[in-house]
């Protein structure tokens, strides 16, 4: 039997709807949050009482203590994530959520000209917000995440933006404790009058920037957007923002140049726009793969933390914790760094090094691993991405110091792999760097 895609999706809504019951709401007492303006700048009040957003992206219900012991005072969860244990950890932690609903994108297949597919989300997304609105926790409603996006930059049906209208016109009825938003990114920034006129009733804005966040108050001052505004994801460069190899590989930054990163944008726009009031640092966990294993991941696989981390800390507090991670300086082969585009004979024997120290004089050590690129890529967020299998045997010497070493570059010619090293210190912190080369042809 052959399905319609609308008849599709609209089976997915039934489907993915959960049976909600409006007691589980009434078992908690809400908090109120608002938003004002003083002396120039949006304040949040919750409870009555200022409130900056020290957040962080997180996947569930991981990592969120690190949070709260660092300084931090929220997280970003979407509603898939399992929004109703999000909430009751935030609670135990003294957290609150911005919490993340369902409204689909036209990337995944929603029609937003087909009127019975819109009413159905509309009623599905009530029923989740009747659920949670009076959970303490709760800071504020996402409308989607980057619902005009489709990857190539495809023209979007700008009916969407008057269904998010009727969706946060709908939840200010119902929850006017509760400030609603929706979360944008910075391609094709005109799109921003259009969410201005079809959809002027969310009380704020919610920005996914990387490299370009630096633009984004110019970018709000073009289109006189007078309204507060919170960065809901930021952290390194994005993949589609950085160099690139001579043959297409792009060049990741190290964990040490993130970190430098994320206090630089923190200082420079988040703490320093007056319409910003806060921000969900990206991404607060392990073991997420886009594009490598490591490039937005805040957290190793092992749980250690990168410098990412321990900014955040800072910022946060105004303290460093008392031990902090590795610094990588560069990363070699054959005393070239990536910018230099490494090609390299197969079956060859090379030298690779790092150049790393440790602030607080920690004795360091080094794990190597060399993987495969990938030579297929998600169209979007890395969905579907995997971490490829690691090569076996690639290292013939380790120098005395596990700084240095010797390897076998693999037998297959035309293919690009990734040398990744990794900087211990013995106390649960870590540095991370790759460098990309590819194996030409004899």
């Amino acid at each position: 039997m052959v399905f319609s895609i609308k008849l599709l999706n609209t089976l997915i809504l039934l489907l993915t709807a959960t049976t909600f019951t409006k007691s589980e709401s009434a078992e908690h007492v809400p908090i109120k949050v608002e938003i004002v303006q003083e002396n120039g700048s949006f304040i949040i009040y919750r409870n009555g009482e200022p409130y900056f957003i020290k957040g962080a992206r997180t996947l569930g219900t991981r990592y969120m203590e690190q949070v709260a012991e660092y300084g931090g005072n929220s997280v970003r969860v979407g509603y898939g994530d399992g929004l109703h244990a999000v909430l009751d950890r935030a609670l135990e932690l003294e957290l609150t959520v911005l919490a993340g609903l369902p409204v689909r994108a036209e990337r995944d297949g929603f029609d937003y000209s087909d009127p019975q597919m819109v009413e159905q989300q509309f009623s599905r997304i009530r029923e989740i917000v009747e659920v949670h609105m009076n959970h303490p926790a709760l800071l504020m409603w996402v409308i989607g995440n980057e619902l005009d996006h489709i990857p190539g930059n495809i023209p979007y049906d700008l009916k969407m933006w008057n269904a998010v209208n009727d969706i946060a016109e709908m939840i200010q009825e119902i929850d006017p404790m509760h400030p609603v938003m929706t979360v944008i990114g910075t391609g094709m920034p005109e799109k921003l009058a259009d969410l201005m006129e079809r959809a002027p009733s969310i009380d704020l804005l919610g920005i996914n920037a990387y490299a370009d966040l630096y633009h984004v108050p110019g970018w709000l001052d073009e289109y006189g957007w007078n309204k507060p505004f919170a960065v809901t994801e930021w952290g390194p460069s994005g993949h589609w923002e950085v160099p690139r190899t001579s043959w297409g590989a792009v060049i990741e930054e190290t964990s040490s140049e993130k970190g430098s990163l994320y206090k630089q944008k923190y200082r420079e726009i988040i703490e320093a726009d007056p319409r910003s009031v806060g921000s969900y640092a990206f991404l607060w966990t392990s073991n997420r793969m886009e594009r490598t294993h490591t490039w937005y991941n805040m957290f190793y696989d092992d749980g250690s933390e990168k410098e990412a981390v321990h900014v955040m800390r800072y910022v946060w507090t105004g303290e460093w914790p008392s031990n902090r991670a590795p610094r990588i300086e560069k990363l070699m082969i054959n005393g070239m760094q990536a910018t230099d585009n490494i090609t390299l004979m197969p079956g060859t024997l090379q030298t690779a090094a790092v150049e790393a120290f440790d602030p607080d004089g920690d004795s360091l050590h080094t794990k190597w691993e060399l993987l495969p690129e990938l030579s297929e890529f998600a169209a979007y967020a890395g969905q579907g991405e995997t971490k490829p299998e690691s090569i076996k045997g690639f290292i013939e010497y380790i120098g005395e110091t596990k700084f240095e070493i010797s390897f076998r570059i693999p037998e297959e010619a035309g293919k690009t792999y990734r040398l990744f090293v990794y900087v211990h210190d013995g106390n649960g912190n870590i540095g991370v760097a790759n460098i990309p080369f590819l194996v030409r042809e004899e």
